[in-house]
């Protein structure tokens, strides 16, 4: 039996991989600051990456699915939890974000950067061995930060507000996807030392993106496209209600760029194999 140790088990990937692991006979230990039951194959840790646990004292792959930067720096601390194998997430805004006017955003792409070096650098001093990989828009689970939020709103209003020519390519991943990556990845030796971006299995503009997720909504949602000034005004609005705080005019600006990742090196390396963005309902919450 192989044993894991699941740093943000109760995240929308990991979630979904702490299922995929124990389902497929792995002892799991997850990682979470919150309480829940244990149930076969998966114990709850209560614990957070910036304080002390019991750590389990070896384990034959570590998975992280929370926040990059504090997973990067507990696994430079904890040189006695021996693990030979480990699989972090991080995020494909690791290059988008990297030039953006925004400097909040100039800042994520840094951290992003800088916490996989410190990764790999920490492995190969111990003779581990990291794969980190790169999600594109993450959706499947209710808790992603924009398809979902985009949803909620336009569950509430019964229409959804887009500028014209929002034509900027995408390619949304489903969480199920990622997760059945993270664990066909560990068992892929030539994967070791490598960064894949993980973009979801179809490419379409932003507002196609837009207008199948308001199709799967119950009842389902209009489509408006309005002039750009227009938009520019219902962002406001929405920000300052504390309904899209994660808006930002560089969001506005890349829904008119090509986000295009190429899954080619995942397809060889490991049969990444990610499905089409068909969501059914449900697929960003009740």
């Amino acid at each position: 039996m192989h044993s894991a140790l699941l740093f943000g088990a109760s995240g929308q990937i990991g979630r979904a991989l702490g299922e995929r692991l124990r389902n497929s006979g792995w002892s799991v230990t997850a990682v979470s600051r919150g309480t829940h039951a244990d149930v076969q194959g998966l114990a709850w840790l209560q614990a957070d990456l910036a304080g002390e646990a019991q750590w389990p004292q070896r384990v034959d792959a570590i998975f992280s699915c929370g926040p990059l930067d504090l997973f990067s720096l507990w696994h430079a601390a904890h040189a006695g939890v021996q693990c030979p194998r480990i699989v972090a997430f991080g995020s494909t805004s690791a290059d988008v974000k990297q030039d953006s006017p925004d400097a909040s955003e100039r800042k994520l792409a840094t951290l992003l950067r800088e916490s996989e070096s410190r990764l790999f650098e920490t492995a190969a001093a111990r003779d581990a061995h990291v794969t980190v990989l790169r999600p594109t828009l993450v959706y499947g689970a209710g808790r992603d930060r924009t398809l979902s939020s985009i949803a909620r709103i336009a569950s509430r209003a019964g229409w959804f507000v887009l500028p014209r020519g929002a034509t900027g390519l995408r390619q949304p991943v489903h969480v199920e996807d990622l997760a059945q990556a993270a664990q066909d990845v560990v068992h892929a030796p030539v994967s070791a030392g490598r960064t894949y971006a993980l973009p979801g299995g179809e490419t379409l503009a932003y507002r196609e993106m837009v207008r199948r997720t308001l199709a799967c909504l119950q009842p389902p949602a209009r489509l408006l496209e309005v002039p750009a000034p227009l938009f520019k005004a219902a962002l406001a609005a929405a920000r300052m209600s504390g309904r899209l705080t994660a808006a930002s005019d560089a969001v506005l600006g890349r829904m008119r760029q090509d986000l295009v990742f190429d899954c080619g090196p995942a397809v060889r390396d490991f049969g990444y194999a990610p499905r089409g963005f068909d969501p059914a309902p449900g697929a960003f919450g009740s």
